[in-house]
C-alpha cells in the first residue's frame, strides 16, 4: 500500500502551507499528491505549480469535473500536465454532483454513468493519439454537417497511458468504474465495509470487461488527527474534529432525495443516523447534525489517535485492499499538517504495508 495527500481545494489563506505540505510529502516519498475542484480555484494549474516545486511525487486531480470540461479540453489538459510533470500525472475525473453540475455549469446532471462512460471513451481516443471520430448520445465529433474535421491531439505525453481514475460512490458507479478506469477515488470507506462498499462492485466490473483486479488502485481519501502515544483510551476529542466534515457529506452534500453520501452511511449500517443527520442538517441546524454523527461512523473513516493506532488501521486498509491510502491531515498550522504527514509516514512503515 502507498500514501498520497490530499490538498484538497486551494485558497482561504492556505496556499503557500499546501505547497510546504506537498514537498514535505515529496520529501517523505508519499506516492501522489492530490487536489481538487469544486467552483473555486481549479484543480490543473494548482497541480501545474505543485509539478514544478517537487521532484518525484506524483500529481493527480481528484477530481476534473466532468460538466467542467469538454473530454477533448480534458486530454489536452492530461497531456500538457504529463509533459510537465516528466510523466508524474495522474487523472482523476467525476461527474460532480446536481448543484454545482446545473448551478454551477448549467449541465444537466442526467444519465451520469452513460455520461461517465462516453466521457472516458473520448479521452482515452484523444490521449492515444487518434484522430477523433465519436458518435454518443452525449457527444458527437465532428459535427455532422459542418466545416470541422477528425483532428488528433499534437502534445505528445510522457507515457503511452495516463493512468485514469474516477471518484465513484455508488455500487453502480464502481462496477463502470472497475470497467472502464484505472482506479477508484472514494470517500468515507470504512476497511469494515470495504468488500461490500467498494472493492466487489469493482471486481465486478473487472471481470465484466475480462481484467484482473490485481493492478487496479483503490484509492480512499482519509481524514487524519493525529493524538499523543499512548493516549487511545478516548478518541472521542479527536473525532470531533470531523463532526462537521462528516454530517456536511452526509446531511448536506446534495438534495434529501439524491446524496450519495447519505445513502453510502445507509448501506454501512447507520441508516436512522443518515436520516437524523439529514433532517437536522436540511433544517438549518448544522450543530444538531453534527452532534448526530455517530463517534463510531467517524472512527471507521478516519484515521485517530497515536502512530501505533493509526498503523493498525493502516494495516485494516491494506487487507481490506486499499492499495493507496490518501490522507487529509487535520490541523490550522503548517506545523500540525506536516507532523500529521510524518506520522502517517512512519506509520505506514509501523504497519510493515509499505
Amino acid at each position: 500500500m502507498q500514501l498520497g495527500i490530499n490538498l484538497g481545494y486551494w485558497g482561504a489563506g492556505m496556499d503557500a502551507d499546501n505547497l510546504a505540505v506537498a514537498k514535505e510529502a515529496d520529501r517523505l516519498g508519499y506516492a501522489v499528491c492530490w487536489t481538487a475542484e469544486a467552483y473555486g480555484s481549479d484543480a490543473a494549474t494548482v497541480l501545474a505549480y505543485v509539478a514544478a516545486n517537487t521532484e518525484r511525487i506524483d500529481i493527480g486531480s481528484a477530481i476534473f469535473q466532468i460538466p467542467a470540461r469538454m473530454p477533448t479540453m480534458t486530454a489536452m489538459t492530461a497531456a500538457t500536465l504529463d509533459t510537465l510533470s516528466d510523466g508524474r500525472f495522474r487523472l482523476g475525473l467525476g461527474v460532480s454532483g446536481p448543484q454545482v453540475s446545473e448551478g454551477w455549469y448549467g449541465v444537466r446532471f442526467d444519465k451520469p454513468l452513460a455520461r461517465t462512460r462516453e466521457y472516458v471513451d473520448i479521452v482515452r481516443r484523444a490521449m492515444a493519439r487518434e484522430r477523433v471520430v465519436y458518435e454518443g448520445e452525449h457527444w458527437t465529433l465532428p459535427l455532422p454537417d459542418g466545416p470541422g474535421k477528425p483532428i488528433k491531439l499534437t502534445v505528445h505525453p510522457r507515457r503511452e497511458r495516463i493512468p485514469l481514475y474516477i471518484a465513484a460512490i455508488g455500487p453502480k458507479n464502481l462496477e463502470q468504474t472497475g470497467e472502464i478506469a484505472d482506479g477508484a477515488l472514494v470517500l468515507f470507506a470504512s476497511p469494515e465495509h470495504l468488500e461490500d462498499t467498494v472493492v466487489g462492485p469493482v471486481r465486478a466490473g473487472r471481470e465484466k470487461a475480462g481484467l484482473p483486479l490485481e493492478g487496479f488502485d483503490i484509492v480512499p481519501t482519509v481524514p487524519l488527527a493525529m493524538g499523543p502515544e499512548g493516549g487511545d483510551g478516548d478518541v472521542s476529542a479527536l473525532a470531533d474534529v470531523f463532526r462537521p466534515y462528516t454530517a456536511l457529506y452526509v446531511g448536506g452534500m446534495g438534495s434529501r432525495k439524491q446524496n450519495f453520501y447519505n445513502r453510502l452511511a445507509r448501506r454501512m449500517g447507520y441508516e436512522k443516523a443518515a436520516e437524523e443527520i439529514q433532517d437536522k442538517y436540511l433544517a438549518g441546524d448544522k450543530e444538531g447534525a453534527a452532534a448526530a454523527v455517530p463517534q463510531d461512523l467517524i472512527d471507521r473513516t478516519t484515521l485517530l489517535g497515536s502512530v501505533a493506532r493509526i498503523a493498525d488501521r493502516m494495516r485494516a486498509y491494506a487487507a481490506a485492499g486499499v492499495t493507496t491510502l490518501t490522507l487529509s491531515p487535520s490541523g490550522f498550522t503548517l506545523e500540525e499538517r506536516v507532523a500529521s504527514l510524518r506520522a502517517g509516514s512512519e506509520a505506514l512503515e509501523r504497519a510493515g504495508v509499505a
